[in-house]
């Protein structure tokens, strides 16, 4: 047997029972948690493998006992399929042929048996290791709604899933990637609803992925993206098991990871921004107010500075004269303009925010608060900045932490900094000019293929029921006509 398995090889194991356990040895490099353990089943020899600290030994004692206990009922035919035939009425097992299969079980915690004379392994799902408990969402707090959270475990997250979405059609088509250690990755889709070009397009995405593994479903988003150097997320990311089955419902793909809560969810459009899975438990005008209000966050949070900046710098004449009297009074004695203010208070904003998340938890809270007021009265004391501008920082802050996804709401707060320099270079024709070339962007962006601006371009009026306003649940009987799903009927 040789000692290396080059390129995509896979190496059989032998039916010679040392030459297996002395491969093994030296391919892990006979570390110190590795047990090997001599048995004997139906008088044949054979070995035990496992790595104790990723192992739960109690269910080996289990299967052990239940062979001891059997005793002279034994079968002792095929020695792999009659062991099989014990061990899994203690625990799921499955049969290896080969070297790589049977190290990497023994590294994901499971245990091994190799038995004398036979070229085929029986592995035993043993695997051990504290298990987070299923949590609330920490990323996504609702007010109405389940109060459940994916875990690190795909195998939790895909049962989740299921339990909450009891429909036959529910299909899960699985990979493993990584070409150091491999790890397990699932596309969820209903297979009654989804089109077909989604989930070929995902799985295409996935197979071409190289890299040594994947510890986080958002380095999955970096391979799959339709355009890397956009700040547009093209893929949208949830910890919720009920948004998860909203959008799969809708017709689109969700991608399980596993050591991740977080779910991935195309395609998506601009339009997800403003979208929370409360819209639906909330009476439609509630979610179609809320809605509203999220989009005057999203242009507050990226306008309402460069607008400033843009209006005192070149366009005096357009503020009312008691308003620009006051902002005058109140930017007396200000050494800066108004576009190094702003940008000053932005950074200085997205530091403290940033602070406070890395902080431990009671610290960053009182960090953000503290740190905000503390800063903004000593800088409008020292006469750095004025007292509006330390209140338009504010509002802009405040209109970005109103937005459900937070990955799209990272970009609203890059394209902040972009506008204000827009807005200090040419007033408002520059920010005119910002705007169209980030709708020209956004025009030419797709997520999974799909057209990030859809139903405004291309048009679709019959999803706009759907969009800004959310229609009562009676007249929301068709699924998204731009996601050209197989049954577009969702009620009658």
């Amino acid at each position: 047997m040789s000692s290396a398995n080059d390129g995509n090889t896979l190496i059989k194991l032998d039916t010679n029972l040392h030459v297996n356990k002395d491969f093994i040895q030296q391919s892990l490099g006979s570390p110190e948690d590795l047990v090997i353990t001599p048995l004997f089943f139906c008088k044949t020899p054979g070995y035990l493998i496992y790595i104790t600290c990723l192992t739960d030994e109690q269910v080996l004692e289990r299967i052990m006992n239940s062979i001891q206990h059997a005793d002279g009922d034994l079968t002792c035919g095929d020695i792999s399929q009659s062991f099989h035939v014990y061990a899994s009425r203690i625990s799921n097992c499955f049969f290896a042929a080969h070297t790589d299969e049977v190290i990497k079980s023994i590294l994901e915690g499971w245990s091994v048996f190799l038995f004398d004379g036979h070229d085929t392994g029986v592995i035993i799902d043993n695997k051990a290791g504290e298990k987070r408990a299923i949590e609330e969402p920490t990323t996504e707090a609702l007010i109405r709604g389940p109060r459940v959270g994916f875990r690190e475990d795909i195998s939790t997250n895909v049962a989740l899933l299921r339990q909450q979405l009891a429909d036959h059609n529910l299909r899960f088509k699985s990979f493993e990637i990584g070409r150091r250690a491999g790890k397990s990755v699932k596309i969820a889709y209903l297979e009654d609803v989804t089109n077909p070009y989604l989930i070929e397009e995902a799985e295409k995405r996935l197979n071409r992925i190289d890299i040594d593994v994947p510890l986080e479903s958002g380095v999955l988003e970096q391979w799959m993206e339709d355009n890397p150097l956009s700040p547009f997320p093209q893929f949208l990311n949830t910890e919720r098991p009920d948004k998860v089955i909203i959008s799969l419902l809708e017709g689109r793909i969700a991608i399980l990871t596993d050591g991740t809560p977080f779910a991935l969810i195309a395609p998506i459009n601009i339009g997800d921004a403003i979208y929370s899975p409360e819209d639906y438990y909330e009476r439609w005008f509630i979610s179609s107010l809320l809605r509203m209000l999220r989009v005057i966050a999203v242009f507050t949070s990226i306008l309402l500075p460069s607008f400033y900046v843009a209006l005192v710098s070149y366009h005096q004449g357009l503020i009312p004269s008691k308003l620009a009297f006051s902002i005058a009074a109140s930017r007396e004695g200000v050494p800066f303009p108004a576009f190094v203010e702003a940008a000053m208070m932005a950074i200085t904003m997205e530091l403290l925010r940033e602070a406070g998340i890395r902080l431990p938890k009671p610290i960053g809270q009182t960090i953000g608060i503290v740190g905000g007021l503390v800063i903004g009265e000593a800088a409008v004391q020292a006469g750095v900045v004025s007292t509006i501008m330390v209140i338009i920082i504010a509002i802009t802050a405040i209109s970005s932490f109103a937005l459900p996804a937070y990955s799209i709401a990272i970009t609203y707060r890059i394209l902040l900094f972009g506008f204000i320099a827009a807005g200090s270079f040419m007033g408002l024709y520059g920010i005119a000019l910002g705007f169209i070339m980030l709708f020209i962007h956004i025009s030419n962006l797709t997520s999974l293929g799909i057209p990030y601006t859809t139903p405004f371009a291309p048009l679709i009026f019959s999803d706009w029921k759907d969009i800004i306003i959310r229609s009562p649940v009676a007249g929301l009987t068709k699924r998204p006509k731009y996601l050209s799903t197989k049954d577009r009927q969702r009620a009658e």
